[in-house]
């Protein structure tokens, strides 16, 4: 390329190790693919991410590929800080996208943020454990545990030893852990965190009757002595409860620990259906850039099936297209995490 190539600038929140050699690999398996655009990535502290970024909003830093959790891409996309990307994704690359990543990444019907993975709950057991114990083995959310099956599997495995069987993941403290991880007990028994018309009030939503029949369950399971609050985080791994609550990024070292006995069953039906979260870390480009061709072709690579699922293999989430998934061993039919 005339000039060398386009130098444009990439942050990345320093969160799992995993994650973090994926990416600086990435980065260098691109650079030396081609001559025409050369990606410097910059690695921050995942804890004051976002309090980077509206820092760099402010002032006129920002990079020109940012990386976001997903919640924060309406008010950065409202900020005009993200450029819409509906002229840069090809309509096969948007069609091969799964409808949750899609959905994330879209603001008042422009497309400002893509992810390469998406994320999903689930009830992390045993089946040796569950055998034992005569507790049904839901194959699907069709058949999930009911709430009430739910509180009884506990009960049970109170009595057979595990003084507190579940695991709840309370160590991840009181931050975005409640809302990702329990929203779904609220949205399975047909409530919501919010009247999603206007946007403007929780009112006659977060207070409804099954909103507060289906956390009034959530609370019981404390007054029941049935959560561990895992200080150490190993509350499962060293058997000192049966069933644990959590997303994707546990699942290699459960698996490690415990092999083909561990299972993964869907959250407990609260009569609506069994829910689960989604969403997760997506790339945009900054209205700073001077290149969107240059950034765009950087995060075009990324949604290629080969890096997709060379992140997904590091992380364990869920690849962000329809493509990547079917090729994959966890997410495939049949697959472990499918």
């Amino acid at each position: 390329m005339a000039g060398g190539p386009v130098a444009v600038k990439a942050w990345f929140h320093s969160g799992q190790g995993s994650e973090r050699t994926t990416i600086t690999s990435q980065v260098a398996a691109f650079n030396a693919s081609q001559n025409d655009v050369k990606v410097e990535l910059v690695l921050l502290p995942e804890g004051n991410y976002n309090d980077q970024v509206k820092a760099a909003a402010a002032s006129g830093g920002l990079p020109d590929i940012l990386d976001f959790d997903g919640p924060f891409l309406y008010n950065y996309a409202w900020n005009r800080n993200l450029v819409a990307l509906d002229n840069c994704i090809s309509p096969d690359l948007k069609a091969n996208l799964l409808a949750s990543i899609v959905k994330q990444g879209t603001y008042a019907d422009h497309f400002y943020g893509v992810g390469t993975f998406d994320s999903g709950l689930g009830l992390y057991t045993r089946k040796s454990v569950l055998a034992k114990n005569g507790i049904r083995i839901p194959s699907g959310p069709q058949d999930a545990w009911t709430a009430d099956e739910f509180n009884q599997a506990l009960k049970t495995l109170q009595g057979a030893g595990f003084k507190k069987p579940l695991d709840l993941k309370i160590n991840y403290g009181q931050g975005e852990w409640y809302t990702y991880g329990f929203s779904p007990i609220i949205q399975s028994a047909g409530a919501d965190l919010i009247d999603r018309h206007s946007y403007q009030s929780a009112n006659g939503v977060l207070n409804s009757s099954a909103a507060v029949q289906s956390l009034t369950a959530f609370q019981s399971w404390f007054k029941q002595g049935f959560v561990n609050f895992n200080v150490d985080d190993t509350a499962f791994l060293k058997g000192q409860s049966a069933i644990s609550w959590v997303g994707h990024w546990v699942y290699a070292d459960y698996k490690k620990a415990f092999g083909d006995d561990l299972v993964i069953l869907p959250l407990p039906n609260f009569g609506k259906g069994s829910k689960t979260g989604m969403g997760s870390w997506q790339w945009g480009i900054t209205s700073k850039t001077k290149s969107v061709d240059a950034a765009w072709a950087f995060i075009n690579y990324l949604l290629k099936d080969q890096q997709v699922l060379q992140m997904t293999g590091a992380n364990g989430a869920v690849p962000a297209t329809k493509s990547a998934s079917a090729a994959s061993t966890q997410f495939a039919p049949g697959g472990p995490e499918n």
